[in-house]
Parts: structure tokens; C-alpha cells; sequence
């Protein structure tokens, strides 16, 4: 990393590292993968970041062959290891989904809601490899940039919880119906004629804002981890005291972060639970 930050500003080396590898369309009509925040910034609404979208797939198949491997290990005896933990991980989800959603029958909160939790809690998990490592092993066979921590682009955060309101919508057209669904916009939460446009304005405004803040919140708080990750690795190129000082620092950061990458993840799936009970009590009360 030394050798790596005498060759950059330290603005240059935070700007590397919190740029995705992005393709996309030049400005001259070719394609292929831009390699400054300004190519990127030309390329538009249609690039992709192919970091977020590599890690993102691995840590999902991650997800799925962890719990596959754990169910054909299963036994009917004490749980012990992966089973073990497969196992507390179904029953926490079962638990919240009790106690928030109830009862309810609904095939595919549960599944949702693990999926969730055991995804986001992964690319979470990233955070916590030292930040010039995958990106200084990308840079060695010639790759700009390497964002390795899908949860700090809010490309991916902003696409899970848009997935989830889609789901709230789906769920308010099957349950109410869409005359139903529109109709609880104008007489909830004052059932009076007159406070129908204060009503429509004020459901409108809490359903928009309900993914961008589920989204956003996930995105903000990783990515401020991420920051102070790569501020704290700017202390090893800058002499013996301050290198130590900054392993000292990255430790500690390390394993406070560590309640970060747990509680998002809870939060998230928590929030998803909550907007589907939502959506579910509002035909409930309608």
C-alpha cells in the first residue's frame, strides 16, 4: 500500500477507491469500461457498475451453497455446526416475522426475509477485508478499479428496496384491489372528505419515501464505514509511530464495525417485514 499511495494524492487514492469499475457508452458512441469519476460521469444513467453487480452475484450463490451444504448435512440429532447455524439463522427470521407480520399466511415473506438478512449481512461482511487488498490484486492484472463491498453503491442498495416496494405495491393491488388501493389514499389517515388531497399528498409522499430511506439508510452507514476504513489505511505510508497508531485504529474500527454489518442487515430485512405487515393491516382496517 506504500508504494501504491506515494504514487497518489490521498485524494486520489480515496477517489480510487470508492470508484466502481464501470462500463458503459462513451461520448463517442464506443463501448467499454471507463477508467476516471468523469468517463463515468459521461456514461450516464446506463452504465453498469460491474463490481457491485460481480460481488453481488457471488455472495448471493455464497448464500444459497451455504445453505444448501447445510440442509444435505442436516441430521435429526443435535444441530452441531453449519447445521447449527443454518438453524438459528431460520428460526431468528421465523421469530421477527411472528412477532411483527403474525400469523398471517404468506409464502414468501419467510424465505424473502432470510435471504435478506443472510445476503446483505454478506456483502456487509466485505467491509471487513482490508481495503487495498482485492483492489490492489485487481489492479495487478490490469483492472482500474474494484469496489469489492456492494452495500457502499447505492445502485444495489436503492435496486433491493425498490424490489421490496414493488412487492408492497403487488401486494396492495392483490389484497385491496386497485380501486381499494387507490381509494386508501384518499381516506386514510383522516376519514373526512375534506382532508382527502392532505391525505393522497401525505400517503404519497410516505410511500416514495419509504424505499429511498430503506435504501439509503443501508448505503449511508456502509459507506461511511468504508471511508474510515481507507482514511485509517492512509496512516501506513506515513511513518513507523503513525502506521502503528493506524493498526491500532483499524482494529478497533474493525470490531465496531462489526455490530454495523450486523444491525444493517437486521434493520433492512426488520424494515421489509414492517412494509409488508403494513401493506397486509391497511386491508385489515380498510
Amino acid at each position: 500500500m506504500a508504494e501504491q499511495t506515494e504514487l497518489m494524492t490521498t485524494g486520489e487514492y480515496i477517489t480510487h477507491h470508492l470508484t466502481n469499475l464501470t462500463y458503459g457508452k462513451h461520448p463517442d458512441g464506443s463501448w467499454g469500461f471507463a477508467h476516471t469519476p468523469e468517463e463515468i460521469t459521461e456514461m450516464g444513467f446506463w452504465a453498469i457498475n460491474v463490481d457491485t453487480m460481480f460481488w453481488s452475484i457471488v455472495l448471493g450463490f455464497t448464500f444459497l451453497a451455504i445453505f444448501m451444504i447445510g440442509a444435505r448435512r442436516a441430521t435429526t440429532g443435535v444441530p452441531q455446526g453449519l447445521q447449527n447455524a443454518c438453524e438459528i439463522a431460520v428460526e431468528f427470521v421465523e421469530d421477527n416475522i411472528r412477532q411483527v407480520f403474525g400469523t398471517r399466511p404468506n409464502p414468501i415473506i419467510g424465505p424473502l426475509s432470510l435471504t435478506i438478512l443472510i445476503w446483505v449481512f454478506l456483502m456487509n461482511l466485505m467491509d471487513l477485508i482490508p481495503v487495498d487488498v482485492i483492489p490492489g490484486i485487481a489492479g495487478w492484472l490490469g483492472i482500474h478499479h474494484m469496489k469489492v463491498v456492494p452495500t457502499t453503491d447505492p445502485n444495489a442498495t436503492l435496486a433491493m428496496s425498490f424490489g421490496v416496494f414493488l412487492l408492497v405495491l403487488y401486494y396492495g393491488f392483490k389484497i385491496q384491489g386497485p380501486v381499494g388501493f387507490v381509494a386508501h389514499k384518499f381516506t386514510h389517515p383522516i376519514a373526512h372528505p375534506l382532508a382527502m388531497p392532505f391525505n393522497f399528498l401525505l400517503e404519497t409522499v410516505d410511500m416514495i419515501a419509504k424505499p429511498l430511506s430503506h435504501g439509503l439508510r443501508l448505503f449511508g452507514n456502509l459507506y461511511a464505514g468504508e471511508m474510515i476504513f481507507i482514511l485509517i489505511a492512509l496512516l501506513y505510508s506515513s511513518g513507523v509511530v503513525l502506521g502503528l497508531f493506524g493498526g491500532v485504529l483499524q482494529w478497533a474500527w474493525a470490531v465496531f464495525h462489526i455490530l454495523i454489518i450486523c444491525l444493517q442487515a437486521f434493520v433492512f430485512m426488520i424494515l421489509t417485514i414492517v412494509y409488508l405487515t403494513q401493506v397486509h393491516d391497511a386491508n385489515d382496517h380498510h
